[in-house]
């Protein structure tokens, strides 16, 4: 008795801290949010000035993250909403929409009348109603400096079938955020989490919220037992049964003056109703403690429901803070969460079948003409670590971790087939390592598209799409690859003026092509040594390594030691080696 009047004033002091907290967040982002709402509406009424809907075919949209991706419930189709876009000077916020046709490999892009604006770390979930509904919450959208925030808590619905935005003004719904979760579940829309940011202030939430979609009415749950700590970019997931299952996440908070501790959490539960099916459901919390290899700790992970009842990972990123440096470990893994067996397992790439039968063989014949086929087939059994790591001038550590399975069979392989492990391993189709892709499933293929990385101080927003058959796991196909050309990161101290960053916190088009033009009049400086057919990684280095070693050199100036621009100059060479393969 005594031991749970402790937990209940325990937990009613924290409830009164949050609030607090909640206050003196909501008090200093109020001004932020004013100045930021004048930059909004400017831009909503650029949006305005649209009146009729039009579609064309485009390229693949520029590098982004944080946007959704979605999978038509009725079409071969999935559809691109927002994003953010940073090249080291300049925040770009998207409210474009683009449709992704599955069958015949190409984009569109759909400009419809009054959209949602500008905004990423959104959530969009997707419902087969009356022709098929993206639904929109939430997000955030932040200064061309990227120093102040304005969070969403607004509610979309885009038509499919007739292309139509529509806001959906109800009120009791949660308040400003993002990094916040939303699926379905039977007829609702069910929030949680997420966070929101002043300049000085913020605040990690892990409060639920359902929307009935019949209604259109918000309602705040109160579930009973103990759930999650606050925190944002979780797994969430329903469960064919009506559940809603929460993994893992990340949080920070404020151990003194100036300094931040952030949490990656590793935790499970499981939401579900006690009542028969009622509206008035009492709705509650369970700790769920699930069997076999669960991911490693990480934030930035990608999630979508996958065939047979599974909850999908993908990728992320895992940061060490050690006094001045910043060690940061990238993934493209995959791990499915078994929901029906409480059970999670990693992914494993199997190989297709045709060329493991022509490997048993062991004809030198065969080996010699299909390189391309040995490197998608050495995989199943123990995962091989490629590690990039690069000391930056300012003595800063990052490292990219890339988990590749290795080869099976090793008994078996003949004298060629050693000789070409290393490069068919180089030259293996998978997307590189990478945090806040976004995620599809369709007809049981997982796509995957855009996302980031980071090397020292530059950060690498993607723009390449690949797909994997989630009931063979036999092999990665790429379907838009990423160029190397789209990349362009500019100094701080390189920064325009004031007038030219409110330019670049549109998005869209017409700054990324004036941006584009600023680097070719840079002097061609880009114009990296291209990588000839079949050349493996070693002979470009080889070939090359004079160069890279100069073009680093220049980027980190006369100061630098030269081990670190050796380390610098063959990181760069692999990263465009990679992309140009």
């Amino acid at each position: 008795m005594g031991k749970k009047g402790k937990r209940e004033k325990k937990g009613k002091g924290a409830e009164k801290t949050a609030a607090k907290m909640e206050k003196k967040v909501s008090r200093r982002a109020k001004k932020e949010e004013e100045d930021l709402e004048a930059l909004i509406a400017e831009f909503q009424s650029l949006d305005a000035k649209k009146t009729q809907v039009i579609e064309s075919s485009c390229p693949p949209p520029s590098p982004r993250l944080n946007g959704s991706l979605s999978a038509h419930p009725e079409k071969d189709e999935l559809i691109l909403f927002g994003g953010e876009y940073f090249n080291g000077q300049k925040t770009y916020l998207y409210n474009e929409l683009y449709i992704y046709n599955i069958r015949k490999n190409s984009w569109s892009k759909v400009e419809i009348p009054n959209p949602p604006p500008r905004r990423c770390a959104h959530q969009a979930a997707v419902v087969p109603t009356a022709g098929g509904q993206l639904w929109v919450f939430g997000g955030e959208f932040a200064s061309p400096n990227g120093e102040q925030f304005y969070h969403y808590k607004d509610l979309w619905v885009l038509h499919l079938a007739t292309k139509t935005w529509e806001q959906i003004k109800a009120s009791g719904g949660p308040s400003g955020r993002s990094g916040h979760r939303m699926v379905t579940c039977k007829r609702q829309l069910i929030i949680f989490g997420g966070f929101h940011e002043s300049a000085r202030d913020y605040i990690y939430y892990n409060d639920v919220y359902a929307f009935n979609l019949d209604s259109f009415t918000w309602s705040k749950l109160a579930p009973s037992g103990i759930g999650p700590a606050p925190r944002s970019g979780c797994q969430m997931a329903t469960t064919p049964e009506g559940g809603i299952i929460i993994y893992g996440g990340y949080s920070k908070q404020r151990i003194k003056k100036d300094v931040d501790k952030g949490t990656l959490h590793t935790d499970m539960f499981l939401l579900k109703t006690e009542g028969a099916g009622k509206e008035e459901d009492k709705w509650a919390w369970s700790r769920l403690n699930p069997s076999g290899v669960k991911p490693t700790p990480r934030s930035g992970f990608s999630v979508v429901i996958g065939p047979n009842n599974r909850s999908l990972l993908f990728g992320g990123v895992h940061d060490e803070e050690e006094e001045e440096s910043i060690e940061g470990d990238f993934f493209n893994d995959i791990y499915f969460y078994d929901m029906g067996k409480n059970r999670w397992f990693p992914g494993q790439l199997k190989g297709p079948k045709s060329e493991k039968r022509k490997r048993r063989r062991g004809r030198q014949a065969e080996a010699e003409g299909a390189d391309d086929e040995e490197m998608e087939k050495q995989q199943p059994q123990g995962p091989v670590e490629v590690v990039k790591e690069v000391v930056t001038e300012d003595g800063t550590v990052m490292t990219i971790k890339q988990v590749i399975s290795g080869p099976a069979e090793e008994k078996e392989k003949s004298e060629s087939e050693e000789e070409e492990e290393d490069g068919a391993l180089g030259q293996q189709v998978e997307p590189c390592p990478r945090s806040n892709a976004m995620l599809a499933v369709k007809h049981g293929i997982l796509y995957v598209y855009g996302g980031m990385f980071e090397v020292g101080d530059r950060q690498f927003t993607l723009s390449d799409l690949y797909s994997i058959d989630l009931h063979k796991m036999e092999e990665w196909k790429v379907l838009v690859e990423m160029d190397p050309k789209a990349q362009e990161w500019l100094e701080e101290s390189e920064s325009d003026e004031e007038e030219d960053d409110t330019e670049g916190a549109e998005g869209g088009e017409e700054e990324e092509e004036s941006s584009e033009e600023e680097s070719e009049d840079e002097g061609g400086e880009e114009q990296h040594p291209s990588v000839q057919p079949g050349e493996e990684h070693a002979d470009y280095l080889s070939r090359t390594e004079h160069y890279w070693i100069k073009f680093a050199r220049s980027n980190m100036g006369p100061d630098a030691k030269e081990k670190k621009v050796v380390k610098v100059a063959h990181a760069m060479a692999k990263t465009f080696y990679e992309d140009s393969a």
